[in-house]
């Protein structure tokens, strides 16, 4: 079967990938779309470490072929979306309903494809730039048969990240001021989950001034260059700053840019030794910088949620999707996803 793998020293589309039956707890899914995240490119440039040789991918929707033993909620010819959170279910962090913390979320990376008798790593316990794959049968959520599978791909990681940090970590609530550094795919759904959340103002930054459009359409009332005029907008400061790049200079504009009680949620991924600096004085008028891995999501509820948004019209889905590529065209979909072309970069299969 196709897929997209990096061997530590390039990117391949591969036509002889093999992968295993689906065990207990787990499902095979035949991957219909997948977007194309800047997490996966991460991997490739090094900022996001990961053991090689790895299937590319974590953000995809497909049909469900198979289930393992145990497994209940999904059952083959299901249209789910896929969540990147293999979470156990069972320890004190799940029962809290606190997935994101699950220890056995993250650093367990499994090997259920092989080439050539050679076994690969799963990215992000998902690999979705494959024509099938397995995961936990708990991060497969049915969606409504009637939903692009190329928009619900998309759920997945962009908009459980982006809309979740809205709504589950910083809780902006209505009326509220929102400045959002960064417009990618992640920005984006920042900027619709402020939108969603009721509030006032949404100042959208980024250099690149083409991008002011589809941020408006987004839910943004306000688009800059730079943050030099945020103070014109929100004399005060800001009640959340996102910054959405993984820059630590803009981490610290974010910071700077806050109302008194503000607080600074961080989403871009810098490399992982980057250390940023604020004025700790700054920090006294009861100011926060909050991490937040994952939107703060639980999926199962989470994705669910967002897809009766989408149906109903509040939550843009078809929007990010500007441009899908055949996978054989992955290096094409790369070049327009780094010089930002596209909203999203999706392939299919």
């Amino acid at each position: 079967m196709r897929g997209v793998i990096f061997d530590g020293k390039q990117v391949q589309v591969v036509d002889d990938l093999e992968i295993r039956e689906p065990g207990p707890g787990e499902v095979l899914v035949r991957v219909s779309a997948a977007g194309l995240c800047h997490s996966d490119l991460s991997v490739v440039d090094g900022t996001i470490p990961f053991p090689i040789p790895v299937v590319l991918g974590h953000e995809g929707a497909g049909v469900i072929e198979a289930v393992g033993v145990g497994v209940t909620h999904v059952q083959p010819g299901d249209h789910v979306a896929l969540s990147t959170l293999a979470n156990c279910g069972a320890c004190a962090e799940c029962d809290r309903g606190r997935p994101t913390m699950c220890r056995k979320a993250i650093g367990m990376p499994q090997q259920p494809f092989a080439r050539d008798g050679r076994p690969l790593y799963q990215f992000a316990s998902n690999s979705a730039f494959a024509e099938r794959t397995i995961v936990k049968a708990v991060q497969a959520v049915r969606i409504p048969p009637g939903m692009p599978l190329t928009s619900a791909a998309l759920i997945g990681c962009g908009v459980l990240t982006g809309v979740g940090a809205v709504l589950n970590r910083a809780r902006v609530d209505r009326g509220d001021s929102v400045l959002v550094i960064g417009t990618g795919g992640i920005g984006l759904n920042v900027i619709q989950g402020a939108r969603i959340a009721g509030a006032l103002t949404i100042v959208a930054v980024d250099a690149n001034p083409e991008k002011e459009a589809v941020a408006r359409q987004f839910g943004a009332t306000h688009f800059l260059t730079s943050t030099e005029g945020a103070r014109d907008v929100l004399p005060n400061g800001a009640d959340h700053a996102f910054e959405c790049v993984g820059r630590v200079e803009l981490i610290r504009q974010a910071i700077d840019l806050l109302d008194r009680h503000g607080q600074a949620v961080l989403l871009g991924v810098p490399p992982a030794t980057a250390e940023a600096s604020f004025l700790v004085s700054s920090m006294y008028l009861d100011k926060s910088i909050l991490g937040c891995r994952y939107g703060s999501s639980r999926p199962q509820r989470d994705i669910a949620l967002y897809a009766d948004l989408y149906r109903d019209g509040r939550l843009l889905l078809d929007e990010l999707v500007t441009t899908t590529y055949p996978v054989e065209d992955f290096a094409k979909a790369t070049q327009d996803a780094r010089e930002g072309r596209v909203a999203r970069a999706v392939l299919t299969f």
